[in-house]
């Protein structure tokens, strides 16, 4: 009896006519494992040839797709999951994403400006090409269409040029005026102590809270020629200060900017508290002065936050009304006091010209967007961050 020994065992089994018969493989098609060269028992590798789809050994050694030449569906769209040609790769709808969502949030503030913005900035414009005066309204008359008529009409009045020019003269002055009070008591608020602080932000704010009818009286009482506490410090005796038309104007900037300036001043300081101490320290240890502080570290800083306070009383100052109807008595004597806000109300209830009333409407409308629009543009050619 032999000795058993381990051995690999032979391609082939003996055959009962005497040959040998070749080994049947364990599975369909598989293919043997490779033996280096020069080894005993080598054999040459299998000859490469077509494998069958459904071979498993074929699709084990099947080497992993790459991906296509672009622009082909296996290249991007296939492994993502979409089709091509829908909206590009990978591409979903605005609602699959999420989109809409922030839609919602803002949907009822949405409907509040439509209804208290969009809405009657509509019927404005469409009453500024309309015939619309007193007898349209009791009906008497029907509403007719004029086109540019209206515009055309102001345009030709004298009148309404020289209330153009005294309502930009005066909104720049009073925007410039609020700026300087409201930085410099900004920067004042950083350098007191917390009680004079304290003190200082609430009469500001008081101020600010106080409505516009109030303030314009309690100012006209001040300067009153004949009881107003002013001419008596100043000796000026009984002189009117509304009656000459500079200093009018000069008394409304000053009501105008003190109910202004806390808007400014309380942004700014928030502002200023945002700015890292170290670089203002760094600043005063180069010997920079305060003002050189304020234009060359804190106003590039507060670039954005002067950008919306400089457009806000833009707004404000361009379109005032209640300051200049109370304190000069509706524009002044023979209107030497009139703006465009004013003038637009004294067309259109004083002399019933709805439509005329509409057009100045409309036309400050765009003056506004104008300036507001043209500031941005500059700001952004410069290279700032809005």
């Amino acid at each position: 009896m032999s000795r058993m020994t381990n051995r690999p065992l032979p391609d082939s089994v003996p055959s009962p006519g005497g040959g040998r018969t070749p080994k049947e493989p364990a599975g369909p098609a598989a293919a043997p494992a490779p033996v280096p060269a020069g080894l005993p028992g080598a054999a040459p590798g299998p000859v490469p040839g077509p494998a069958s789809p459904a071979s498993p050994a074929a699709t084990a050694v099947r080497p992993a797709a790459g991906p296509g030449p672009v622009g082909s569906p296996s290249s991007g769209a296939a492994r993502r999951g979409t089709r091509p040609g829908r909206g590009g790769p990978g591409r979903r709808s605005p609602l699959a994403r999420g989109g809409w969502t922030p839609w919602l949030y803002l949907a009822p503030a949405l409907v509040v400006i439509g209804g208290l913005l969009v809405y009657p900035v509509y019927q404005l414009g469409l009453i500024s090409f309309l015939e619309y005066t007193q007898a349209q309204v009791s009906g008497g008359q029907p509403t007719t269409f004029q086109g540019l008529g209206n515009y055309a009409a102001l345009f030709r009045d004298e009148q309404f040029w020289q209330v153009l020019l005294a309502t930009v003269v005066f909104a720049a002055a009073c925007v410039v005026s609020t700026l300087a009070v409201g930085c410099a008591l900004a920067v004042l608020l950083t350098r007191v102590r917390a009680v004079p602080r304290l003190a200082l932000m609430l009469a500001a704010l008081g101020a600010w809270a106080t409505p516009a009818v109030t303030g314009s009286t309690v100012w006209l009482l001040l300067f009153d020629p004949d009881f107003g506490p002013v001419n008596r410090v100043l000796g000026l005796g009984d002189h009117s200060w509304t009656y000459d038309r500079y200093s009018a104007f000069a008394l409304v900037l000053l009501e105008v900017v003190w109910c202004s300036f806390p808007f400014v001043m309380v942004t700014v300081y928030a502002g200023i508290r945002a700015v890292p101490s170290e670089v203002l320290e760094a600043a005063s240890l180069d010997g920079a002065s305060q003002w050189r502080i304020w234009r060359s570290v804190l106003a590039p800083m507060l670039r954005p936050i002067l950008v919306v306070v400089t457009i806000q009383s833009v707004i404000w100052d361009f379109k005032v009304f209640t300051q200049i109807y109370v304190m000069t008595n509706g524009g002044g004597i023979a209107g030497q006091n009139l703006v465009l806000n004013v003038y637009a109300y004294q067309k259109a209830f004083a002399s019933s010209q709805y439509s005329l009333g509409s057009a100045i409407g409309v036309v400050m409308l765009l003056i506004l967007l104008a300036v507001t629009l043209v500031y941005l543009r500059l700001l952004r050619r410069q290279g700032e961050e809005l």
